[in-house]
């Protein structure tokens, strides 16, 4: 299926993406920080830099994109019908990263919790998520 916007307005589109600081990102600082707890931002000596990192608990906070990172049974999670052998090979790699960072980290001592976007759409679950996740596991 061709896609359906013009190649200058797909590589703006594109351009677009942001890896770090997202409105799930910045939703998921924010609930945090209402919670009371301290964290660090994409800290370059650990793997993968992880969104958030909570060094008294010892835990290492990612929050994905559904598209980007596959979150299985997420709707935002579908596939392009546009060059779908790049997609293929652009997903694997990316979930194939995740589980090698994932795996890094717990050999380093630390607690890897994943938010995934659509979880941080509601403020109220996403806090009595992060409390969950972050302060009740410890």
């Amino acid at each position: 299926m061709a896609d359906r916007l013009t190649p200058e307005r797909r590589s703006w589109l594109m351009s677009r993406v942001r890896g770090k600081n997202t409105a799930p990102e910045l939703r998921v600082r924010r609930a945090a920080h209402a919670l009371g707890l301290r964290f660090r931002l994409h800290r370059k000596d650990l793997p993968g830099k992880p969104d958030l990192v909570f060094p008294k608990h010892r835990v290492a906070m990612f929050v994905h994109g559904c598209f980007w990172h596959r979150h299985q049974g997420c709707p935002k999670a579908s596939n392009p019908k546009s060059r779908e052998d790049y997609w293929a090979e652009k997903f694997d790699a990316n979930t194939s990263r995740d589980k090698r960072v994932t795996s890094e980290l717990e050999a380093l001592g630390w607690r890897v919790i994943t938010i995934w976007e659509c979880e941080s759409r509601n403020n109220s679950e996403l806090s009595d998520l992060i409390r969950s996740l972050v302060l009740e596991e410890a």
